[in-house]
């Protein structure tokens, strides 16, 4: 097929788009910058300019949409334009240029309404209980894509649960960043129970769905490596391959969500270079269980993980250490 693969610069987009050319098809990229991933084509522009995103869909046969606006806070008419304007004009492109098939990359978050997540499959997004713009705008973003799914425009929703990986900065470089300067705290006593995904497994999980669209579309699935660690336990993990120590200090999470919730008013007034040292939404992220039940998901889409946890700490610790030389 001829597939066109957005947000490709990015950690996962690029691991997607050598996945699908590695599965023997024909990538076109769609993203802002180059993606430097190698046999492929890029093709620069932004989800929001339509005259762009009509170019892009031009004579492709599946569209893989992972472009969006992924922070803890922003302007709420960011998050809407890249994320729920975008996606809506490129199902439009697509269902006008006649493409077959296309994944929508989701996240877990549109599901989340602050309670533990305890072996869910993957439950209905809900726009209205989903925390922060950021999970608001994808679960709306969501629901409209699975609405445009038709014999004609086959879609998938793939939701992969923090995803990390050597070269990844939304994740693992602020773990280390904080751990290294003593700003990274354990919410109660970090034994909340975690899911968590690397970054190859991920891209094959998407890549799966791509394969498998015609059996499964209309279908929402969170992808995992299936392997839930404690907070404390992941968090020691990346730090020691980063060879930064591990986090000692203990917050009591009632305390960091009502913090998360001042930080966040304090920073729609007047933000920061970065993003803010505590959300709410992070505060109960780091304090709730959250992991899922892969059966369906594996079974669906005739996939399983191949990268487990202990061997991707390997692969990241592998990475500092050449990256320190």
């Amino acid at each position: 097929m001829k597939v066109l693969v957005t947000g490709a610069s990015g950690l996962l987009g690029g691991a997607v788009a050598a996945a699908v050319r590695d599965a023997g098809h024909d990538v076109r990229t769609f993203q802002r910058r180059p993606s430097a991933v190698d046999g492929v084509t890029d093709h620069l522009g932004s989800v929001t300019d339509r005259d762009a995103v009509v170019e892009a869909v031009d004579g492709q046969d599946a569209v893989v949409h992972l472009a969006a606006k992924v922070s803890l806070t922003g302007s709420p008419r960011d998050f809407e334009t890249i994320n729920v304007e975008g996606t809506a004009g490129l199902l439009e492109a697509s269902r006008r240029d006649g493409v077959r098939r296309f994944v929508f990359v989701s996240s877990p978050s549109v599901a989340h309404a602050g309670a533990s997540i305890v072996g869910d499959d993957a439950l209905p997004a809900s726009p209205a209980h989903a925390r922060g713009d950021y999970a608001r705008t994808k679960a709306i973003a969501e629901r409209l894509a699975l609405s445009a799914d038709s014999e004609a425009l086959r879609v998938v929703a793939v939701r992969p649960h923090l995803v990390w990986g050597p070269g990844d900065t939304q994740l693992v470089e602020r773990i280390v960043e904080r751990a290294r300067s003593g700003r990274l705290p354990l919410l109660d006593h970090g034994a909340a129970l975690i899911d968590s995904t690397y970054v190859d497994n991920a891209a094959s999980g998407i890549a799966a769905a791509l394969e498998r669209a015609e059996a499964v579309h209309g279908n929402s699935y969170v992808i995992t490596n299936g392997e839930p660690r404690t907070v404390a336990d992941l968090m020691a993990g990346i730090c020691a391959a980063a060879g930064v120590p591990a986090p000692r200090l203990r917050v009591p999470a009632s305390l960091a969500r009502v913090a998360g919730s001042a930080v966040e008013a304090l920073w729609r007034v007047r933000p920061g270079v970065d993003e803010p040292p505590m959300t709410r939404f992070l505060a109960e992220q780091l304090s709730t269980a959250h992991w899922f039940d892969q059966r369906r998901t594996q079974h669906d889409l005739q996939w399983t993980p191949t990268v487990s946890v202990d061997e991707g700490l390997r692969r990241l610790g592998d990475w500092y250490r050449a990256s320190a030389r």
